[in-house]
């Protein structure tokens, strides 16, 4: 066996490790409650029951759950892309004093973790009076420390005498941006909103801590207080996590290319 042929064999086997879970979960959703007790498990549903899903719907409201990730995923991403994109752009290629010193504060917040600032967060939001709103669950996340990071470093790499020549032609620091670096910025662009799409369609601590109608939980904390109902009813619950993860697989599938180019911008020297 070449090197080559053991190469695909080894990833083929590890894909397959990595898949199976996916195929687990949503062959269990397809079964009958008894069928999905039984050991050994099946690999394979004896019988079909689409009407899991349809259940997971009626048991609690779950297009609701959907609607308010959507909407709060969406206004996330698009403020990450506005304050990144012009935060990037300042320490990229503008000159003021401290320029390096901010930026070099701005990677150390980084390693700050979540629960650090956890309450003090909530108690700013309780002052707002934007516990149990939308604003709680978006404005706080507008903005993407790595995510300014990432289009830095690429914003950098497009030649100074490009920027020049567009600034002799009488181009100002908005034409700059919008006409010249955002359309070659399309790899790291498309990796910050795949990536933070994921982030925010999978938070569950802030928004658990943030919300306390129904009306206002997003999909992990509907999630979790579904799991809580029906926590011997394996079937409903695949079909849950099912629908909850699918959209997430789908937008990966289809950007999984930029992703991956854009990591190699992120590794060069600032």
């Amino acid at each position: 066996m070449g090197k080559k042929a053991l190469i695909y064999l080894i990833l083929s086997i590890t894909g397959i490790f990595m898949l199976f879970p996916f195929y687990w979960m949503f062959v269990t959703s397809l079964k009958t409650q008894p069928e999905s007790l039984m050991f050994p498990p099946t690999l394979f549903p004896r019988l079909f029951k689409f009407y899991n899903y349809i259940e997971v719907f009626n048991t609690v409201p779950f297009a609701r759950y959907i609607l308010n990730t959507v909407i709060v995923t969406f206004f996330v991403v698009l403020g990450i892309l506005m304050t990144s994109i012009l935060a990037a752009y300042a320490f990229a290629r503008i000159e003021f004093p401290g320029r390096e010193i901010y930026f070099t504060f701005l990677i150390g917040l980084m390693q700050v973790p979540l629960p650090l600032y956890l309450v003090p967060s909530y108690i700013l939001l309780s002052k707002l009076g934007w516990i149990d709103t939308y604003l709680a669950l978006i404005v706080p996340w507008t903005a993407n420390i790595f995510a300014i990071f990432l289009l830095r470093q690429f914003f950098k790499t497009v030649p100074r005498e490009l920027i020049e020549s567009a600034k002799i032609d009488g181009c100002g620091h908005f034409t700059i941006l919008t006409k010249i670096l955002l359309p070659l910025a399309k790899a790291p662009l498309a990796a910050i909103i795949v990536l933070n799409t994921i982030g925010s369609w999978n938070s569950f601590v802030w928004p658990l801590i943030v919300t306390n109608s129904d009306s206002l939980r997003p999909i992990q904390v509907g999630l979790a207080y579904f799991s809580r109902a029906e926590s011997t009813n394996y079937p409903l619950l695949m079909a849950a996590s099912f629908i909850s993860i699918l959209p997430l697989l789908i937008v990966y599938i289809i950007a999984q290319k930029f992703v991956v180019e854009s990591f190699s911008y992120s590794g060069l020297k600032y």
